[in-house]
């Protein structure tokens, strides 16, 4: 391993040299087709195959560069474009052929360096692909990159789509380096020892070619007939659970035969069994027919008795229900009333209050205006006074005599500024007696609204009652259809079996009372004022606006009530027969 380690680092050494020498005496681009550039690629090759672990699939083993170059695109981001592209590439097929790509496009990016030091420092990530030997693991690798550093000074133009990449041969013509660069001509012993050296190399490196594809068809081969082996035996294990089944099968068939042969003994001797059951079955059945016939007279007779008997109990709970419903609105009707005469008593003492509120506040305005006017009236009586006193203090300044005037006025001006204080103070408590009065007068407004709700809901009370009272009307008049229908009951005119009958032959079944609490046709909730009512011909429940109209049926032996539904339908049929 370390001699070949030396050995590709000197001939790195050389296609380098010798490629960027060549290149800037020519001071040109360089194409996909120039020699030393192609030698480049090949021993850069090799330096990156040199101890490559093989890699096995389930179709042979697998040894390639591509895989380590692929690391690259996660280390560096901006190498993505180049793997994307050489994924795209629809001329590729092999790792191989993809790897060469991405080497034309990194030198042609100049960014070859940069990526192989990326991967180069991460060696715990080349461990998967390398052994600890090879190129790139050592301080070789790290040589080439900083040689691969010079190559940005080359200008490549290459053209990566119409190569063969694939299947090109990576051999290393060792001629190229052995020529002289000075010797302007050669000696056609020299052309032919290089030309024999040439066929030498290619020899030995399709011999390397040919042993490694005899290896691999060798471990296929071997895969092959581990696989062929197991199908063997697979088939000889086949071979034996279809012999056991087969057997399996004839013993199956002959238990069949046998099974058969002995259903027929049984299904004879159970032939006979049946005739003779039959027989005893028919004699049987015309006893048990007679004694049927009359324990279903004897059950009918005692049905109608239980079924009249139900129905009196019913209309006798009915009745009770009724009672007791008319009691408590009888005692709801009470209590609104005394409510009533409650707050007609109220509304009157609310009455007498507001009038007497109202004269008090008139003559409490009337008392204000008055106290009102005297202010004014002294007020101007002051503005006079304070004139005579500018007046009398002039005089008394002229004349010194009249001293004992001037005191009596001042007197008389005392008197009359006690006088307007306690008008001062009056004015006060008056105004004192004004916002009392207008605070007697908010609550006075405050009762009046008081008593215009009272007023709405004595409205509402009304309403309710006038409901209440319809109701009771509604109640007894059903009070005394149920006690007709209880006549007829009695008289057994109308049975209940011929009604329930009647349904029944129409489609229909009579809907009982705990079943509905809403009215079918308008969807209103039952309650007090809104009750229950039986169509005669449907049998469902509805309220009294849907189910107030009269119709005489079959059934009955004078009109009855019936739904809107089955008036207009009754009516549509008596048509079309008429």
């Amino acid at each position: 391993m370390v001699v070949e380690r030396s050995n590709l680092l000197s001939m790195m050494k050389l296609s380098i040299k010798v490629l960027i020498q060549s290149s800037l005496s020519l001071g040109r681009t360089l194409d996909s087709e120039y020699p030393p550039l192609q030698q480049f690629f090949v021993v850069l090759e090799h330096c990156l195959k040199h101890g490559l672990k093989v890699r096995k699939t389930f179709i042979g083993q697998n040894k390639s560069i591509w895989a380590p170059l692929e690391l690259i695109e996660k280390l560096c981001p901006e190498s993505a474009d180049i793997s994307t592209s050489v994924r795209d590439m629809p001329g590729i097929k092999t790792g191989l052929g993809r790897a060469r790509a991405w080497l034309h496009l990194a030198l042609m990016q100049k960014k070859i360096a940069d990526y192989m030091k990326e991967l180069i420092n991460r060696r715990e990530l080349l461990g998967e692909f390398y052994e600890p030997g090879a190129l790139i693991m050592e301080e070789e690798g790290a040589v080439i990159v900083g040689m691969l550093v010079g190559l940005n000074l080359i200008d490549a133009n290459l053209c990566v789509k119409g190569e063969d990449l694939d299947s090109q041969v990576g051999v290393i013509d060792f001629s190229m380096y052995l020529k002289d660069p000075q010797a302007t001509e050669t000696t056609q012993d020299d052309s032919k020892m290089t030309a024999i050296l040439d066929q030498k190399h290619y020899i030995e490196e399709l011999n390397r070619h040919l042993s490694c594809t005899v290896t691999d068809l060798q471990a296929k081969m071997d895969s092959l007939e581990k696989t062929n082996s197991k199908l063997i035996e697979e088939l000889t294990a086949a071979t034996d659970r279809i012999n056991a089944l087969r057997e399996e099968q004839e013993q199956l068939k002959q238990e069949n035969a046998h099974i058969l042969q002995t259903s027929q003994r049984k299904e004879e001797v159970t032939l006979q069994d049946s005739q003779l059951e039959l027989e005893t079955y028919r004699q049987t059945r015309q006893g048990l027919d007679e004694m049927y016939s009359v324990v279903w007279k004897q059950y009918k007779e005692e049905k109608r008795i239980r079924q009249l008997q139900k129905e009196l109990e019913l209309q006798i709970g009915l009745k009770q229900e009724m009672e007791v419903a008319m009691k408590l609105l009888e005692k709801d009707t009470h209590e609104k009333q005394d409510t009533l005469a409650a707050l007609r008593q109220q509304l009157d003492q609310v009455k007498n209050l507001n009038l007497q509120m109202f004269n008090k506040a008139q003559e409490s305005d009337r008392v204000a205006q008055k106290k009102e006017e005297d202010m004014e009236r002294l007020e101007k009586k002051m503005i006079q006074m304070e004139a005579a006193m500018k007046e009398l203090e002039q005089r008394c300044q002229n004349c010194c005599c009249c001293s004992l005037f001037r005191a009596g006025l001042e007197s008389e001006l005392s008197t009359e500024k006690e006088q307007r204080q306690n008008l001062q103070r009056e004015l006060h408590r008056e105004q004192d007696n004004s916002a009392e009065l207008r605070t007697q007068l908010q609550q006075l407004q405050g009762l009046q609204m008081e008593l215009l709700d009272l007023r709405q809901e004595k409205k509402q009370l009304q309403q309710l009652c006038e409901e209440q009272e319809q109701a009771l009307q509604e109640m007894g008049l059903h009070l005394s259809q149920y006690i007709y229908i209880y006549i007829y009951i009695i008289d057994f005119t109308v049975t209940f079996d011929q009604f329930n009958a009647s349904l029944l032959n129409k489609g229909h079944a009579w809907l009982k009372d705990d079943e509905a609490t809403r009215c079918k046709q308008c969807q209103k909730e039952f309650s007090i004022s809104r009750r229950k009512h039986h169509c005669r011909n449907c049998g469902d429940i509805y309220c009294n606006s849907c189910s107030s109209n009269e119709l005489a049926l079959p059934s009955y032996p004078r009109p009855v009530r019936v739904c809107d539904i089955c008036h207009s339908l009754l009516l549509q049929r008596s048509s079309i027969r008429s």
